[in-house]
């Protein structure tokens, strides 16, 4: 009985060692992903100033787990009357799936940690994002709302 437990225990640490053994060529490549970031900037038309600088950064990748898709974003008003500080943001994006008018379209949804404006932005290609309304349509204005990859 003894030796059945000697062999038992023997069993689950060469278990538990190989478990902690490292990561795997796939674990490794891992974290590459996790930190990759895309970066987007663009002015969007301001109705008392000049425009509104905007820059959001986005951490992690679309099949990342929601905890590992991050973001930020700032806002800055150009010329404002009233000086306001600039707008950071920083939370979570989620991938939602279609539009009003294309059901294949990728939308990202950034949620701000605590309170914040949601934003819905539609990918229209590798170095365009578009900002939308929470229904997911373009507005009529929608190339002044595009941010650039930088």
């Amino acid at each position: 009985m003894r030796m059945r437990t000697l062999l038992a225990g023997s069993a689950m640490l060469a278990f538990l060692a190989g478990c902690a053994a490292g990561p795997t060529e796939d674990r490794a490549a891992g974290p590459e992903m996790q930190d990759a970031e895309v970066a987007y900037q663009g002015t969007l038309p301001c109705r008392n100033c000049a425009g509104i600088d905007l820059n959001v950064r986005m951490v992690g990748d679309e099949q990342s787990a929601l905890e590992e898709r991050t973001f930020n974003l700032r806002a800055s008003y150009r010329e404002h009357p009233q000086e306001p500080p600039d707008e950071n943001y920083a939370g979570n994006w989620e991938v939602l799936e279609g539009t009003a008018e294309n059901p294949d379209a990728t939308v990202y949804e950034l949620t701000p940690d605590g309170e914040g404006q949601v934003y819905y932005f539609l990918r229209v290609d590798d170095n365009t994002l578009e900002l939308i309304d929470p229904q997911r349509r373009r507005f009529q204005n929608n190339e002044a709302l595009q941010l650039q990859r930088i």
